[in-house]
């Protein structure tokens, strides 16, 4: 599977356009491959070549594995230990590549892989929660923010949003740093400026659907989750793929890739402190998480009708019950 992976990232790393793109489609086909069965790849396989003959033929989606069935998989547990170091981490390279294509400035093709970036990392985030902590640095938060530009289009709008809401879920630090960097005045500025426009209804809808899941009240985690490389938790059981206690400390060690490179040793000289480390991380998060009251009254700095905004997301529960 490294192998894989490094053909992939090699790809993505380039600045050629069709290099990337042939990177992006090995991350997408790796990830199928882990996410659905194998029927259900072989149906769809076969599917997409009919639909090729008969274009009016509609390619139905495969079905994928539910949770206690991907959490069984050895290639999907093999995947995820792989996440969490740098050296493998998929959503590490997925922001590098996004990084370098919006500098490249706005157009179709490059607009499209853009996209398929977005959704990509959109995925990874929701696959390996972990990879979440990565946006607890300014940088990459700044970067998801720069595609909120006016600029960019509706779609590149719509898709950062959503890989935006995965990159703060049951993330209180991500959420703190977002604040920090006035990234409530660049969704509010983007909601005032998408009112009343017809050609951006998803967007507008995408930007209610964020200002929804913002005012979720925050928990902060109860338990100790073992240090890896990326200082984050490995993936014991189905829970520990529903939510991820956050932890940011491995970030700093980006630099030193040389000692991270062999996973087994850093995992094992550092395993003295890792349980009073993660004890000190479960402190300093109990400290930064807010309430829906504490972040209606910093909403309320940018947008005029957030009691209205607040009424109806008691009204309506848009996530069912309101939990973080």
């Amino acid at each position: 599977m490294d192998s894989l992976l490094s053909l992939a990232f090699d790809n993505l790393s380039c600045y050629d356009n069709g290099k990337i793109r042939k990177g992006l489609r090995q991350v997408d086909g790796l990830l199928a491959q882990i996410c659905l069965s194998r029927g259900a790849r072989l149906t769809a396989a076969a599917d997409k070549r009919r639909s090729m003959m008969t274009p009016s033929v509609a390619v139905p989606s495969a079905a994928a594995k539910d949770l206690a069935a991907l959490q069984e998989d050895l290639a999907f547990r093999q995947f995820f230990r792989l996440q969490d170091g740098f050296e493998w981490n998929v959503a590490l390279r997925l922001i590098t590549c996004l990084d370098r294509l919006l500098g490249k400035g706005s157009n179709g093709q490059n607009d499209l892989l853009i996209l398929s970036t977005l959704d990509l990392l959109q995925a990874m985030l929701l696959l390996h929660p972990p990879s979440r902590s990565l946006f607890a640095r300014e940088l990459y938060l700044n970067l998801l923010l720069d595609l909120l530009e006016p600029s960019n289009c509706p779609a590149i709008q719509s898709a950062t949003l959503r890989t935006l809401t995965s990159a703060l879920l049951d993330q209180p630090r991500n959420t703190r740093t977002f604040e920090s960097v006035d990234g409530l005045l660049a969704i509010t500025s983007l909601y005032k400026q998408r009112a009343g426009a017809s050609s951006s209804r998803d967007v507008r809808r995408t930007l209610v659907e964020f200002l929804y899941f913002y005012l979720m009240p925050e928990v902060a985690p109860t338990t100790a989750p073992p240090v890896t490389a990326l200082g984050v938790m490995p993936p014991p059981d189905a829970a520990s793929l529903r939510t991820s206690p956050t932890k940011d400390g491995g970030r700093d060690r980006k630099g030193g890739g040389g000692s991270g490179s062999g996973s087994g040793s850093g995992s094992g000289s550092g395993s003295g402190s890792s349980a009073g480390e993660a004890v000190r991380e479960i402190q300093a998060t109990r400290l930064v998480v807010k309430s829906t009251e504490e972040k209606q009254l910093l909403l309320g700095r940018y947008l005029a009708n957030v009691d209205e905004l607040v009424w109806e997301w008691y009204e309506s529960a848009p996530f069912g019950v309101m939990l973080c």
